[in-house]
């Protein structure tokens, strides 16, 4: 945001604020950064920075160990780990943090995974991107005039041209809401065949294979090696350790696996139009949210995209909107 200085706004945009806007009580940012620029000529100015309240959690690292052998649904796997990581201890709880809703099917995927000290809110971001589902931590009403924020998982609503159900949202020159589009692919980064290897020494070492769906052979094959070294053979269960059973262990592998398999590299960068009346952001569509973008001229569409950020900027020249998408 970049506003005029002034001691009023100096005193009311300090790091470490929470703030929202009256026309979005889903989504709530902290400030990160203020900057002060004078200038003789043109005046002087604020830029505030910051990000939404999910960052909170980027200060916080799973420990101890996280180890799931057992088939479990992905949102009491990320719910559980939030709790023991940011909610329930003391020293390391982010204070007014609670659990609140989850919605969506695809939360409702199990899995078996063992995680060490990887960044909560990085990892989170995984589990979403893993399965097509968003995480989100807004603040509520608590007692009088005091607040709470709730950390939400839910599902993205398809709007893209791919489904028949829910109105079709589409970015494109054609439409004169897409003021800018830039697109690269990059293939030289793809892996998609992986060999896992954990506990052992030498031959000895535990390993096996992942790959999504068919085996893929001669040029298309991309292989990797994973070090899964990290990933213990025993668990903790009532307070005894105990050894996890080699099938499991090797389905735990599998999983780390299917974490780092790269696709072919492709991004997008655009910005739409926000002052349109066609597509309003937050009413008609919201983060999370799969869309349509494609620029006619150049015959290029992406037809299932997901909306998985919005930068909405304020200056001297309005307000823009600059979306960040994760293609499916």
């Amino acid at each position: 945001m970049y506003i005029a200085a002034n001691p009023v706004n100096l005193a009311i945009f300090q790091t470490g604020r929470i703030v929202g806007r009256d026309d979005d009580s889903q989504h709530f940012g902290i400030i990160e950064s203020v900057q002060i620029d004078t200038d003789a000529e043109n005046g002087d100015y604020l830029t505030v920075k910051g990000r939404f309240l999910m960052c909170l959690l980027e200060r916080r690292i799973i420990n101890p160990t996280l180890s799931i052998t057992a088939d479990t649904a992905y949102s009491d796997i990320v719910r559980n780990t939030v709790t023991l990581n940011a909610i329930q201890n003391d020293n390391r709880r982010i204070p007014g943090l609670s659990l609140g809703t989850v919605s969506g099917d695809c939360w409702e995927q199990t899995a078996t995974l063992q995680v060490s000290y990887a960044n909560l809110m990085e990892w989170v971001y995984t589990i979403c991107e893993k399965i097509g589902g968003t995480a989100n931590i807004r603040l509520v009403k608590d007692v009088g005039e005091t607040y709470k924020m709730v950390l939400d998982l839910s599902e993205g609503t398809d709007r893209s041209l791919t489904q028949d159900t829910e109105p079709h949202i589409i970015f494109s020159d054609a439409y004169s809401n897409l003021l800018s589009f830039s697109y690269a692919s990059d293939s030289a980064v793809t892996r998609n065949f992986a060999y896992i290897y954990g506990h052992g020494e030498g031959s000895e070492r535990k390993h096996t294979t992942y790959c999504v769906g068919d085996e893929p052979a001669y040029l298309s094959r991309y292989e990797m090696y994973v070090d899964a070294k990290d990933i213990s053979e025993e668990e903790q269960v009532e307070g005894e350790t105990v050894p996890i059973p080699e099938e499991k262990y090797i389905e735990l592998l599998k999983t780390r696996g299917s974490e780092k398999l790269v696709d072919p590299k492709t991004a997008s960068e655009s910005e739409i139009a926000a002052d349109s009346t066609q597509y309003v952001y937050n009413r008609d569509y919201y983060a999370g949210d799969y869309v349509t973008v494609e620029h006619k001229r150049f015959g290029m569409i992406q037809p299932k995209v997901q909306l998985i950020g919005m930068i909405e900027a304020f200056d001297q020249n309005g307000r823009s909107l600059t979306p960040t998408f994760r293609k499916e």
